[in-house]
């Protein structure tokens, strides 16, 4: 990688790092509809499709901390803690993955993505379980499933919806080739 291509990374990583800042004032008024909408996702899943596994993990590790430390939303522990592995899963998975594929186009897009937000929320299950254990709670499957799942399901199917868009809006402007060539 050249010079030039990891200054444009690095670029994308700082807006994407902001994204992840920023978004959620968009949602912070009403904290069930921010946590239903999970904003700092998009913008770690998109770090991890354009920029590359590395930058996508350091974002998505980063980005909750440094938001509690910034704001004081989310909660350090557990909340923040839990959402930067399960962040830096995402940004992991998804480029890992989109990146192994030798197709491109949505096929290969959405594959990525089902199978980053299945391992995103497994590794938020275990650092739950980890991180309530070491407090002396318990997390019990049905919180697994009403966090992971229930919860979420609004997020889940924006992401589904916005990050493709925004994938074939890059790749119809020239910015990224996003289809097959």
């Amino acid at each position: 990688m050249n010079t030039r291509e990891k200054t444009y990374k690095l670029v994308l990583t700082a807006l994407f790092l902001a994204l992840c800042l920023v978004l959620p004032f968009v949602t912070g008024g009403i904290p069930t509809i921010g946590n239903m909408l999970l904003p700092m996702h998009i913008p770690v899943l998109l770090c991890g499709l354009l920029c590359g596994w590395q930058y996508g993990l350091v974002i998505g590790f980063v980005a909750p901390l440094l938001r509690s430390t910034l704001f004081g939303m989310p909660p350090i522990y557990p909340v923040a803690l839990a959402m930067a592995f399960e962040l830096a899963a995402y940004g992991l998975i998804i480029g890992l993955v989109y990146t192994a594929l030798h197709k491109r186009g949505l096929a290969a897009l959405y594959g990525s993505l089902l199978v980053a937000m299945v391992g995103g929320r497994l590794v938020w299950g275990v650092a739950e379980v980890v991180l309530l254990g070491m407090a002396g709670n318990a997390f019990t499957l049905q919180a697994f499933l009403s966090g992971a799942l229930l919860t979420a399901v609004p997020g889940i199917v924006l992401q589904l919806v916005l990050i493709p868009a925004v994938m074939v809006a890059l790749d119809r402007t020239g910015v990224v080739r996003f289809q097959n060539a």
